[in-house]
């Protein structure tokens, strides 16, 4: 489990929480949690709030109403992988290093080697894949114990995600990395994931375990391509 300086266990927790942009409520109500050590999938349609929920974890956005409690050191993969182009990928990580005035990328190339061998590349010139794996180096350099991820999987070929999935999945398993995953892939989501919430429309309309969710009529006819059996 992994814990902070203090001795308190690393996690998530928002409780009742609303986000507006001016009269229009983003999120309403939300409630979750991520525990130490924990893979949890938030997944939903496009316009859901997802990236809104994640913004507020970020501090980028505040509350108009309930808490957002991040325990440990957090770090977020922005939706789009946002890496600055004219810079090197070696530059690009150690940005990510800064607030925690961490320089040494040693630790990131170990867990990405891919990203030792592009360290003099422009980060701009590099493939989707790559580019995210520098989004997600450069959220590891901070040393995280919570790491929030959002759209992992968004324009990348399979086998690219795939790679990305077994790096968090060792990630998780080694050094106790809590994740949220902020997805809209659902069937990536809940096989990566032990638990999941669907968010909609800004509430959370439905939350348990990944197969549970996976289960559920209504849940995979919307998510994952199923169909709901006729009530009549």
């Amino acid at each position: 489990m992994t814990r902070r300086a203090d001795g308190a266990a690393a996690g998530i927790e928002v409780r009742d929480l609303v986000v507006r942009y001016g009269p229009a409520t983003a999120l309403d109500r939300v409630g979750l949690h991520v525990d130490a050590g924990e893979l949890v999938a938030l997944i939903g349609p496009n316009g859901a709030g997802k990236s809104t929920l994640v913004n507020a974890l970020s501090g980028i956005l505040k509350p108009a109403h309930g808490s957002v409690s991040v325990r440990g050191r957090f770090a977020h993969v922005p939706e789009g992988r946002q890496v600055f182009g004219d810079l090197t990928v070696e530059d690009n990580l150690r940005l990510g290093g800064r607030r925690y005035r961490e320089r040494d990328t040693a630790p990131v190339h170990a867990i990405l080697p891919r990203l030792a061998e592009l360290r003099h590349r422009r980060a701009g010139t590099l493939s989707g894949g790559e580019q995210q794996m520098v989004a997600v180096g450069r959220a590891l350099m901070s040393r995280p114990d919570v790491l929030a991820i959002d759209e992992l999987s968004l324009g990348l070929a399979p086998l690219v995600v795939a790679d990305l999935v077994r790096h968090l999945r060792e990630l998780n398993a080694e050094h106790g990395l809590a994740v949220l995953l902020i997805e809209q892939n659902a069937r990536l989501a809940l096989d990566l994931c032990t638990r999941a919430y669907v968010l909609e429309a800004g509430r959370i309309v439905a939350a348990g375990s990944a197969r549970e969710l996976a289960a559920d009529d209504r849940v995979s006819a919307a998510y994952l391509g199923g169909v709901v059996a006729d009530a009549g």
